[in-house]
């Protein structure tokens, strides 16, 4: 099919091509995630369709999904054609996608190995801007009680509370935890401060007869667990 100018509006177009006749007609899987993004943006304008308009931010974002949902209102109101209105139903879209696969991820339950513990705090930290800790509290099965998070922070760091941990602990009658936060910048490797709060932390759950199980560090797409570098 022949590509279509960037101006020639979507109303315009064969009923088959406009991204909510399509959804209705083929399914949503049919639908490109620029046209996903061109039914939340509504409409494009004189000069560039909704789509278009679409596949530029998505461009922007290195046509990654992860990288999209990193995106502020701020940032999104930079793209002629998107106010603050599109900007917001764009943000809270990808919001909900993430809380999703949090919800699907928490399902699972059980903790079996580092890699399950990436897995299930990943949609909660691995997108963010900014530094956020959690805790996952497990009983005697290693099954999830409960998470909670504990601090959010800007880039550089964060701020834990050790008895906010320990009480949440004890209200749940969790026996583990472990301990998540992530690192924005994208490294991996752990800061003496992350040291320290690890230590901090398994002392003070130790006195409790409650077991930090392991502590693990969060990017985008890998992560560093402090059980399996015997940090612990």
């Amino acid at each position: 099919m022949q590509e279509k100018p960037t101006h020639f509006p979507i109303k315009n177009w064969s009923e088959d091509d406009r991204p909510r006749e399509k959804l209705l007609q083929k399914g949503k899987m049919a639908l490109s995630d620029a046209e996903l993004i061109a039914i939340l943006i509504g409409s494009g304008s004189r000069d560039e369709s909704a789509v278009a308009l679409g596949q530029r931010i998505l461009a922007f974002a290195s046509n990654s999904l992860n990288e999209l949902g990193r995106l502020s209102v701020e940032d999104l109101m930079k793209f002629k054609g998107v106010g603050e209105a599109k900007a917001i139903t764009i943000v809270a879209a990808l919001e909900l996608g993430r809380r999703r696969r949090a919800e699907a991820a928490l399902q699972r339950k059980k903790i079996a190995s580092s890699a399950s513990a990436f897995e299930l705090v990943r949609p909660m930290l691995g997108d963010l801007p900014h530094e956020e800790f959690w805790v996952v509290h497990l009983n005697n099965a290693n099954k999830v009680l409960g998470t909670q998070q504990l601090s959010k922070g800007g880039i550089t760091g964060t701020i834990v509370d050790t008895r906010l941990v320990m009480k949440r602990a004890i209200e749940l009658n969790a026996v583990g935890l472990i301990l998540a936060h992530n690192h924005p910048s994208g490294t991996l490797k752990p800061s003496a401060a992350d040291k320290q709060l690890t230590q901090k932390m398994r002392a003070a759950a130790q006195s409790l007869d409650i077991k930090v199980l392991d502590h693990i560090i969060v990017t985008q797409n890998d992560y560093f667990s402090f059980a399996d570098e015997n940090l612990l």
